[in-house]
């Protein structure tokens, strides 16, 4: 086979990359009541739960999240309804998360979402142009600003592929399967997928952190 032929080839089986993008979500006050609800919808709608955090903004936090509406009429109104009461944080993470969530969310203003996008999250969830429940990324830059104004000990980096993930679970997932696997075969549970999911969950160092500290 001819060069031209096997690069052709070998770009016919590669197919399409896929990269992991992360964005940030918020329940806003109004919605908070509405916690598993809507988690539940966000993990039906593909996307994986990277960290989740609980979280009483005050105005000056508000004012530094919101820092690119400054000046606008609408701002004080903002910063003192996002303190008015707990918020959850997701770091959310799948295929173009930022667009997907944009999508699933809505337009700002729930009273036309309900209108033009009534399945989703602020025409189910929201109120007016204020109370819309849900806050997401506009960007690739501000869902990497606004996760570590949320997350500040996050590490944001990009999801690897090709090589790069192969050596990535070469020195991260596959020892530590390796020594699940291991105990598995010394233990010989009645039910091994459930005794491994409940070892990988004890002893794995490389899962999600979920932040469970009190509402500050």
């Amino acid at each position: 086979m001819n060069v031209g032929k096997q690069q052709k080839l070998e770009n016919s089986m590669s197919g399409p990359k896929i990269y992991i993008e992360r964005t940030l979500a918020l329940i806003k006050p109004d919605a908070f009541h509405k916690e598993e609800e809507i988690e539940d919808l966000i993990l039906r709608s593909g996307f994986y739960i990277v960290q989740k955090r609980k979280i009483n903004l005050i105005p000056e936090q508000c004012s530094d999240f919101y820092s690119d509406q400054y000046g606008k009429m609408f701002f004080p109104t903002l910063t003192a309804y996002m303190s008015s009461g707990p918020v959850v944080a997701f770091m959310l993470s799948r295929h173009n998360a930022i667009s997907y969530w944009k999508e699933l969310i809505g337009p700002s203003n729930s009273l036309k979402a309900k209108e033009t996008h009534p399945y989703s999250l602020r025409a189910l969830y929201g109120t007016d142009d204020l109370r819309n429940a849900v806050h997401g990324s506009n960007c690739f830059i501000s869902a990497e600003r606004e996760i570590r104004f949320m997350f500040p000990e996050a590490i944001i980096e990009p999801v690897p592929i090709g090589q790069a993930a192969k050596d990535y679970l070469n020195l991260f997932v596959n020892p530590i399967l390796l020594s699940g696997l291991t105990e598995l075969c010394k233990e010989k549970p009645a039910d091994p997928y459930i005794w491994l999911a409940d070892w990988l969950f004890k002893y794995n160092s490389n899962g999600p952190y979920v932040d469970r500290r009190p509402l500050e």
